[in-house]
């Protein structure tokens, strides 16, 4: 029994010391990345300059082309991040300041997520490489549930999320190989291919978001100029009341709901193809940056 028991402590020892090496090499591979998403390239960066920013989910990421800002002589980064939520959005822009990022305006697509304060597993786990070099990321999922495990045990990010931020991605750090992530200046353009176009927002309910009113009080107190607004949708939508919910308790958000009608214009519901974005981006400069 006793040899037994020291076999056990030898290899919970050689599991602990395992884990620490790799948890180090493959955070030390991230500290290096900067061309894989748009965490990587604002974490691994140092200031930058911007006209425009524009943060958000997927309905900033496809909604806001960054060229046609660009053409206006605004420079501009679509930051926007497909599957994210206003958890990681307010932690990106953090970021941002952080790194002293001079921003004058900041587009900030605020509609469907205002209905939660959960975190998007796929994207915030991105930020977890850095969460022991970056007290502003540690503070930020301090309150999260399973924080003591992401924070104290050794590689068990690396292995909850391996899908993020796993053995492939880090692989793929280490060879540096690019994605089109950051490529059109952030902005991803969907096709004309229909997905779902109907949607049904009922059980949606926005409430007072504590990550956009931290959004808010970044932008007041570094002098950036908030913009935040309502998406598109498509018309067949069951629930579109959502919206006028939204200026219930943020009267200052622009709604933009249905600026841009006509399924031509649509790949999903949520979602507007390149035609469509192109449409709206023109709107939107149009009421925010006239010259």
């Amino acid at each position: 029994m006793k040899y037994f028991s020291f076999f056990v402590l030898k290899v919970f020892v050689i599991l602990i010391v395992l884990s620490v090496i790799l948890d180090v090499t493959f955070t030390e591979v991230y500290l290096e990345a900067i061309n894989r998403g748009k965490i990587d390239y604002v974490y691994n960066s140092k200031e930058r300059h911007y006209d425009v920013a524009v943060l958000g989910s997927s309905r900033a990421n496809n909604h806001f082309v960054t060229q046609l800002f660009e053409e206006k002589g605004l420079r501009s980064f679509n930051y926007g991040m497909s599957g994210g939520h206003l958890f990681e959005a307010s932690l990106l822009l953090k970021l941002m300041v952080e790194r002293k990022y001079a921003i004058k305006n900041l587009i900030i697509e605020t509609d469907l997520n205002l209905s939660n304060e959960h975190r998007s597993d796929a994207v915030a786990a991105k930020f977890l490489p850095y969460i022991h070099h970056s007290k502003t990321i540690q503070k930020h999922f301090s309150e999260e549930e399973d924080f003591c495990e992401l924070y104290y045990i050794p590689f068990y990010r690396y292995v909850k999320f391996d899908a993020s931020i796993g053995v492939r991605e880090m692989y793929n750090n280490l060879r540096n190989q690019p994605t089109n992530t950051l490529e059109k200046g952030g902005f991803h353009a969907l096709g004309n291919k229909k997905g779902n176009m109907k949607n049904d927002i009922t059980a949606l309910k926005p409430i007072r978001n504590k990550y956009y009113e931290e959004i808010k009080r970044i932008c007041e107190v570094n002098n950036i100029k908030l913009i935040a607004v309502m998406t598109p949708m498509c018309t067949d939508v069951k629930g579109l009341d959502y919206f006028q919910k939204v200026n219930a308790i943020y009267p200052e958000i622009h709604n933009y709901e249905n600026v841009v009608q006509g399924d031509q214009y649509f790949s999903s519901c949520g979602h507007m193809n390149e035609k469509g974005a192109r449409l709206f981006t023109t709107r939107i400069i149009k009421d925010f940056f006239k010259k």
